[in-house]
């Protein structure tokens, strides 16, 4: 290492020389990626879904589905939206999962009001001040359905 003085005089060339092989060598590349190992652990919002999805079987996925005012939505922190109930449930992870929070209200505006599609203008609002917290930018509807029951 070189130490500087004030009698020591060295050409500002060898400096930065210096600073940019540090910078390099401390820097992380900038074009190539690591490869991070993919975590087998299962996050909480995921097993959840996982619990919710038991004995069910995954189908098309689909552009919308049908919906009635009385369709129970339930919010899956960071994971999913889940919608209905009874034998056929649909999971919408969205393109931005990490932004599901079941403290923020869904506000949706559609196009039929029958249906939920994935280009309907989805927002979501904080449930206790009112105030606009993101947007939603869903992806296909997965349904997933109970499994029949094989008779014995």
């Amino acid at each position: 290492m070189l130490r500087l003085t004030r009698s020591t005089r060295v050409p500002a060339l060898a400096i930065g020389a210096a600073a940019a092989g540090l910078a390099l060598t401390a820097a992380p590349p900038a074009l190539a990626e690591e490869e991070k190992p993919e975590s087998t652990e299962m996050t909480k919002g995921e097993k959840k879904l996982a619990k919710m999805l038991e004995g069910r079987v995954a189908g098309e996925p689909q552009r919308c589905i049908r919906t009635r005012l009385n369709d129970r939505l339930r919010v899956i922190d960071k994971t999913a939206y889940v919608y209905g109930s009874g034998r056929t449930i649909y999971v919408q992870r969205t393109r931005n999962p990490n932004d599901i929070d079941r403290d923020d209200i869904v506000v949706s505006r559609r196009f039929n009001s029958s249906q939920l599609c994935r280009l309907d203008v989805v927002t979501t609002a904080d449930r206790l001040a009112g105030f606009f917290t993101g947007a939603v930018f869903f992806e296909d509807f997965v349904p997933y359905t109970r499994a029949e029951q094989a008779e014995s």
